[in-house]
């Protein structure tokens, strides 16, 4: 047995998705994780999780350049690399760390494209090493309560689900800020964000997504979109004047924003704080989907990423009753007495407390002819409606013995952004699009 039983890890991508991974590596689990190396074209996002390192008593690590993957990994003597990079960058991170010898664990979505799905299928099935998908919406105790009760046949045969998902315009807004507003680099909401949800229902229902038809809009981000008019006047970056557009955001009130981007533009002119209302947005912000399954279910999906608040709601029929999840993750956005967004209410003089939509999830079941039942829905801790940290020992230590099936691999991955390439394809063409016309490299049935 070697006297270090840690794994080698190198990050490739060092945006703000990388830490929560580095944390939990350095702190829970750092007897079975060692960091080795930071991969990003950006020296400065490098440098500021050297300093979470030294922080955490560690010494800095070696940087390289995407350029330098596979010498990384043969230097480093990597294990796994975990993918946190641009979307449209994971088809050939993906690959070329499979063929250089490393496992992946890559955040979500797998990809944005057929020919990507192709490729890393292709490396994954040719290496025969593992690719870790992040779905730690499965981990969250109210979705994975949910599975318990579909799984168990509660409700019966699931014959339709009607999934709304609301993005508030704090939370929503952030999106068309940053590299994500181009539908080229992030694939659009319907992929990028949109992949977990597709997954929570692949996973709910335990089938393969047969027909997608869609539509989608931009009409309230983006150039003379109807949130323009609401919006005040933006102030010039760096000036100190106070902001009067409720979609400023200033990166040198968050220091960690701060660290990660402002002080890093100087190394490839990344904006991460753009105008929401400038012209380049071409990435939808109102979309409904309706998928078929191989089953014969049907699923109704809704994204809206401009609400007054945040979070989902999710109906499922079957043969011997509905279930019900509803969860408010942020029940308003209010401004205080200068008209600035401001994320508490209890700062605010503003703030009724009445009028206030309670923030919680609720899961109730009802059979026909029976009252409505409320289920009960475990503590979870940490974000994502606590999934992350149960999600994250099952990376870093290994997946234990799960009924529900939570760990997800690349066919899943490769599942759950096929409908939003579908549903991508649907908006373009005006078409109705099976799933197995697409060509993924990979047969998901």
């Amino acid at each position: 047995m070697s006297a270090n039983p840690r794994r080698r890890y190198a990050v490739v991508g060092t945006g703000h998705r990388a830490e929560m991974f580095i944390k939990a590596g350095v702190q829970q689990h750092r007897e079975v994780a060692e960091f080795v190396a930071w991969c990003d074209p950006n020296p400065g996002r490098m440098e500021y999780y050297d300093r979470l390192l030294v922080e955490a008593g560690q010494a800095p690590v070696r940087h390289y350049g995407p350029a330098d993957l596979e010498r990384m990994i043969a230097e480093e003597k990597v294990d796994a690399v975990v993918v946190a990079a641009p979307d449209h960058t994971h088809a050939d991170l993906v690959s070329r760390s499979l063929r250089a010898g490393a496992s992946v664990i890559v955040e979500k979505p797998l990809t944005t494209t057929e020919e990507g799905c192709k490729e890393i299928s292709d490396a994954a099935r040719e290496t025969g090493l593992e690719v870790v998908m992040t779905f730690n919406y499965r981990y969250s105790p109210r979705n994975s309560t949910l599975k318990e009760i579909i799984a168990r046949g509660d409700i019966g045969e699931v014959t339709s689900i009607h999934f709304e998902w609301m993005l508030d315009t704090v939370h929503g807004a952030d999106y068309f800020r940053r590299w994500h507003r181009e539908k080229a680099k992030s694939g659009g909401l319907l992929v990028h964000k949109s992949s977990h949800h597709f997954d929570l229902v692949n996973w709910w229902l335990d089938d393969t997504p047969a027909t997608v038809v869609a539509a989608g809009a931009r009409h309230f981000y983006g150039e003379d979109a109807a949130g323009a008019a609401l919006a005040g006047e933006r102030p010039e970056r760096g000036s100190s004047s106070e902001p009067d557009d409720l979609w400023s955001l200033d990166l040198n009130s968050d220091p960690r924003l701060a660290r990660l981007y402002l002080d890093a533009e100087q190394y490839d002119g990344y904006i991460r704080d753009q105008d929401v209302f400038a012209p380049g947005v071409t990435i939808e912000d109102t979309m409904s989907v309706l998928v078929t399954y191989s089953r014969g279910a049907t699923l109704t999906y809704s994204l809206t990423a401009y609400a007054p608040w945040e979070g989902y709601r999710v109906s499922v029929n079957g043969t011997q009753g509905r279930a019900e999840l509803d969860v408010v993750e942020r029940g308003s956005i209010h401004l205080d007495e200068r008209g600035r967004v401001v994320l508490d209410p209890s700062v605010t003089e503003a703030a009724d407390a009445d009028r206030e939509r309670p923030k919680g999830e609720r899961l109730v079941v009802q059979k026909h002819w029976q009252p409505a039942q409320e289920v009960e829905i475990p503590m979870g801790s940490g974000s994502h409606g606590g999934g992350d940290n149960i999600l994250l020992a099952d990376i870093f230590r290994g997946p234990r013995e799960d009924p529900l099936g939570r760990p997800a691999g690349y066919r899943d991955g490769v599942r759950a952004v096929a409908v939003g390439i579908a549903a991508n394809q649907s908006i373009a063409n005006d078409s109705i699009v099976k799933v197995a016309d697409l060509s993924l490299g990979v047969d998901l049935s």
